[in-house]
């Protein structure tokens, strides 16, 4: 049987503005997880992947923090109309951008750009909290008033003076983020979580690996959705049939397109979230034909067994490619 996927009742408890368009949202929602996970919420008939900003090692609720997207639909709705007391639905916690159990003595250093702060800011307190890591961190805001968690930042580093070190950066005094600054805290000793937007992660990940950082020790966090247009690559022989909430449709296969795309040629809007292969919220069974993911970081070998791919990473590999979303 495959995991649980399923979406639960997580109640609001408090709200907390972190900047003028940040806000956490603590819950009670009694999920066990790790520092530097997220949940999958179900909101405005869509679904969107928050990362907790809380650590389980040292905080007594189970938080998300929010940035207000501008024209964006869940993030602006959620800012907008949700009160403590009220209900969201939401997944079990998911992802992979984790503490290694293997590292309790080992540097870690963090690369946060903007709301890229929030899992990073989860890794480090429990690092600090069960440890004896030096953990260093670099932050990136475009000003000193858009900095998300800067008295919380502050106050650890009060905590632990000799352990935590933080590089702050601000756009409108420093000017963008460059590689001397990413190389100033480049150790190849160290684990390093890198989450931010997409060319500050490039920027540091590409840097670090050209200082002789081994690439099994750089982490990155990517929740950076591909449009949802018809992609423009040319058909190739063979049909993928997509199963959805009782409505079966079938589309011509096309050359490097993931059973995800493929559902949405159909004219489905299937379940997805990070679309990087980490959440698991796209999963769905094949009941026909093959599929080869380009990335697993979700899915057990006994889920694999039973027929289960993440759909934003599946590609077709055989002619015929039946796939089922099961509710």
């Amino acid at each position: 049987m495959a995991r649980d996927h399923g979406f639960h009742p997580v109640r609001i408890t408090r709200i907390v503005d972190e900047t003028p368009d940040t806000r956490t949202f603590a819950l009670d929602a009694p999920f066990p997880y790790r520092a530097g996970q997220f949940l999958t919420f179900k909101v405005c008939g869509t679904l969107r992947s928050y990362s907790m900003s809380s650590s389980p090692d040292t905080d007594g609720e189970l938080s998300v923090t929010v940035k207000r997207v501008p024209g964006g639909l869940v993030s602006g709705w959620m800012h907008t109309h949700l009160r403590p007391g009220d209900t969201l639905e939401a997944t079990r916690p998911g992802g992979s951008f984790c503490l290694r159990g293997d590292a309790t003595d080992r540097p870690l250093v963090g690369y946060a750009g903007g709301s890229g702060i929030t899992p990073v800011f989860s890794l480090v307190k429990s690092a600090l909290a069960t440890t004896p890591r030096a953990v260093r961190l670099l932050t990136a805001h475009q000003n000193a008033g858009s900095a998300i968690f800067r008295r919380a930042l502050d106050t650890l580093v009060a905590h632990h003076p000799d352990r935590l070190r933080l590089h702050d950066h601000l756009d409108d005094r420093d000017g963008l983020v460059g590689a001397d600054e990413i190389r100033a805290l480049a150790d190849g000793e160290a684990d390093h979580y890198i989450c931010g937007p997409e060319p500050f992660m490039a920027l540091v990940e590409s840097t670090l690996l050209a200082a002789g950082t081994p690439a099994g020790r750089i982490f990155v966090e990517r929740f950076t959705p591909a449009p949802p247009g018809e992609t423009q690559a040319e058909p190739v022989p063979g049909t993928v049939t997509v199963d959805l909430r009782g409505r079966r449709r079938t589309v011509p296969q096309r050359a490097g397109e993931t059973l995800l795309q493929s559902a949405r040629r159909a004219g489905f809007t299937p379940p997805f979230s990070c679309e990087s292969g980490d959440c698991a919220t796209c999963m769905a069974r094949l009941t026909e034909g093959e599929a080869k993911m380009r990335v697993n970081n979700a899915l057990e070998p006994d889920e694999i067994a039973e027929g289960y791919v993440l759909t934003c990473q599946a590609e077709p590999t055989t002619a015929e490619v039946t796939v089922v979303y099961e509710d």
